[in-house]
Formats: C-alpha cells, structure tokens, sequence
C-alpha cells in the first residue's frame, strides 16, 4: 500500500496505532482518535481529537481528512470498545452508547464516504471481532455490536459500485488496552499480537478481501466448527467462568 491517502480511526493504540507506523512512511495517513497524545508524530501523520459516537463530530471528521489530504482511498473504521459484565438493570443510555460508538459511527461513516466519492472506488475496513461468529458471555452488547456490523455489511454490499470494497476483519483477543477497558479479568482464548491483526487488515484491505481472519487458528475452527460444533464448548467455557465470577 503505497501513495495511498488514508483514515484511521482508533488510531492511538493497538490495532490503529500499529496500521499508522505500518502505513506512515509511504502513505498520507489521517489519524483519528479521543486521546491523540500517543500517536506517533510524522511527517506524513495529520492528527484529529474526535468523539466518533456523534454524526456531528464524524461530519467534521470528513471534512477535516478532505482538506488535509485532497481525498480518501481507505478508511479503517477501527474505534471500538466492549463492556464485560452482569447486566444487572435496563439501562438505556448504557446500551446505545457502545451502539453509538461501535456500530452507528460506522454505519454513517461508510455512508459519507459513498456520499462523498459517488461511483469512485475506495476501501472501507471495518474492525469487527471474532466475537461476531462466537459470542462469549459476559460481552453480551459488545457481540451485538459485532453481529450487526457483518449483517449490515453483508446486505450493504450490494449497493457498491465496481471497485468500491468493504471488508470486515475478525480478530480474535488481542493484546492491547481493550480488554482493560472492557473490565475483563482474563482473556478469553485464543490470543494474538495487535501488530498481527494490523498486517492482516492491510493486506485484505489491500487485496478487497471481504472477510479477513488473522488467526487461523479461528479460521480453522470455523470450518470444524461447521460439522462437529466446538465453539459450543468454547462458549460453555466461558459461561462457566462468567457464572462463577457473579456466583450465578
């Protein structure tokens, strides 16, 4: 990926922090997150405060990349986060806030960049999880999240034109500070290195991929999975662990 003007979301640690020091050196890279300090500086690196949970602060954002850049060829739509709990009450503004940020700002995020380049091709990745093929307990609204980004991309994609590429990647749990944020004490398995799933979004990107799985540890237990149902018992698992956890 070369010469290519890019938008990156979530691009202050992890998975978007590793895109933008892959990327930099050889791309325009718009670089996007709430806490901006930890983003490297570079020459090729333009950096925006955003809130992406607001269609007002998303429309900035647009903006904004267009007049650094001139224009948009990829955009990782990367921010994200999860809560790991016991829902213990109904509690409106508790669910639509993980929606606001993980599903709608990418809803409307791809929409104004079809909005804006018309019939133009483009690149939209979206960082989904493994977690929307296999929902864990305790992360019930986060793997909701995840299952309505695969069924809105998978209706979506038949309003693109030629050239124009929307892919989801699946990573499973990463290294990075999403699990502190979640509260999770532990990690579900399987495991892998942020830098990993960066590389494999890149590559997809790059290759129009639809679906992209950097572990293929997962990717081939999806296939078993399809005739004797092993994710099953990974699910029963970790339910176990949830139920213990909140003496249930």
């Amino acid at each position: 990926m070369q010469g290519k003007r890019i938008v990156i979301t979530g691009a202050s640690s992890g998975i978007g922090a590793d895109m933008v020091k892959m990327l930099a050196s050889e791309n325009k890279i718009f670089a996007v997150a709430r806490n901006t300090q930890n983003i490297i500086e570079h020459e090729n690196v333009k950096i925006l405060s955003c809130d992406v949970s607001k269609p007002e602060n998303i429309d900035r954002l647009f903006e904004a990349a267009i007049a650094e850049l001139g224009d948009i060829d990829f955009f990782f739509a990367n921010a994200g986060f999860a809560y790991y709990e016991k829902i213990e009450k109904a509690d409106w503004e508790h669910n639509r806030s993980i929606f606001d940020t993980n599903v709608f700002s990418v809803f409307y995020s791809l929409q104004k960049l079809k909005e804006i380049k018309k019939d133009k091709p483009f690149g939209f990745i979206v960082t989904a999880s493994a977690i929307s093929h296999l929902p864990y307990p305790g992360y019930a609204l986060y793997s909701a999240t995840k299952f309505a980004l695969r069924g809105y991309a998978d209706a979506y994609r038949y309003e693109l034109g030629k050239g124009q590429n929307l892919s989801l990647i699946y990573p499973v749990a990463t290294y990075t500070q999403f699990f502190n944020v979640a509260s999770a004490e532990a990690m579900p398995w399987p495991r892998q290195k942020s830098i990993v799933v960066a590389i494999a979004a890149i590559r997809g990107a790059e290759k129009g991929k639809k679906h992209i799985f950097p572990s293929f540890l997962f990717r081939i237990g999806m296939i078993i999975n399809g005739i004797f149902p092993v994710y099953g018992m990974v699910q029963r698992m970790e339910g176990s662990k949830f139920r213990k956890k909140y003496n249930l």
